[in-house]
C-alpha cells in the first residue's frame, strides 16, 4: 500500500510542478511584446507611414538610443531588443513590424543566434527565421532591406563559442546570395566595421568588440541611408 501511496504522491507532485511551470511560462513575455506596446499604439495612430523600421537586437536598440536624431529626422523607427535571437524576432515580427505598416523594414539579426543566447546555433534555422520575416513583410506590402551580421571575434557572455567569425562569415554569404537572387538590397556592415585581423570588429568603431560606438553607427548610417532613399524611390 505504501508503494502505491508513494507513486501517487510523486505523480501528484509532478502534475503540480507541471501546472506551475506552464503558469510561469504563460506569464513570461519571452518575445518581449510589452517592450514597444505603448509606442506601437502611438505610431498606429499617426497618419504618416514610417519610412523605415529598423528591426533587430541590441545593436539596433543601442542605435536608436545613442543616435535618436538619425531616426527622428528621417521618420525612422527602431525596434531592437537587447539579447534577442531571430527566434524571438520572428515571434514579435507581426506586432512590432507588420501592424505598423512601415514602407520598409531593415532587418539585422544573427549575432545572438551565433552566441547561442536562446538556442544551440543552427545556421539553417537562423537563416530560415530571417527568410520567414522577409516573406511575411513582402506578403504585407512592406519592402525589405537585409543587412549583414556585424563582425565579432567572440562573445564575453559565452566564451564557449570559439568560431564566431567563421559562423558569421558563412551566414553573411548565405544572406547576400539570397538577397541577390531575390532582388533585395543588402547592406554589408560587416565589411566596413571589420578590423585588419579579418575576424574582429575594428576597435575604432567599438568598445566591446560586438556593439558599434558612435563612430561605428555613423558609418552604418552613411551606408544604409542611400539604400533606403534609392529603394523608396523605386515604387
Amino acid at each position: 500500500m505504501n508503494k502505491f501511496h508513494n507513486i501517487g504522491r510523486r505523480l501528484a507532485f509532478f502534475f503540480v510542478s507541471l501546472i506551475a511551470m506552464i503558469g510561469f511560462a504563460q506569464k513570461t513575455d519571452w518575445a518581449q511584446f510589452d517592450r514597444y506596446a505603448a509606442d506601437n499604439a502611438r505610431l498606429r495612430e499617426k497618419a504618416e507611414k514610417i519610412e523605415a523600421l529598423f528591426f533587430g537586437n541590441s545593436i539596433t536598440d543601442s542605435w536608436a538610443t545613442m543616435r535618436p536624431g538619425f531616426f527622428s529626422k528621417n521618420n525612422f523607427a527602431g525596434r531592437g531588443i537587447s539579447g534577442q535571437s531571430t527566434y524571438q524576432f520572428l515571434s514579435r515580427f507581426r506586432e512590432d513590424v507588420v501592424n505598423l505598416s512601415p514602407r520598409m523594414v531593415v532587418i539585422n539579426g544573427g549575432t545572438n543566434d551565433i552566441a547561442e543566447n536562446t538556442h544551440p546555433y543552427s545556421e539553417d534555422k537562423t537563416f530560415g527565421n530571417i527568410i520567414s520575416m522577409v516573406e511575411i513583410a513582402q506578403a504585407n506590402g512592406i519592402k525589405v532591406i537585409l543587412t549583414s551580421v556585424l563582425p565579432a571575434a567572440g562573445f564575453k557572455w559565452n566564451r564557449a563559442v570559439t568560431d564566431a567569425p567563421e559562423k558569421i562569415e558563412k551566414l553573411n554569404i548565405r544572406l547576400k546570395e539570397y538577397a541577390d537572387a531575390h532582388g533585395i538590397p543588402f547592406v554589408n556592415y560587416h565589411a566596413m566595421l571589420l578590423a585588419p585581423d579579418g575576424r574582429s570588429m575594428d576597435s575604432n568603431y567599438s568598445k566591446d568588440g560586438v556593439h558599434p560606438n558612435d563612430a561605428g553607427y555613423v558609418l552604418m548610417e552613411e551606408a544604409v541611408l542611400p539604400v533606403i532613399r534609392c529603394y523608396d524611390g523605386n515604387e
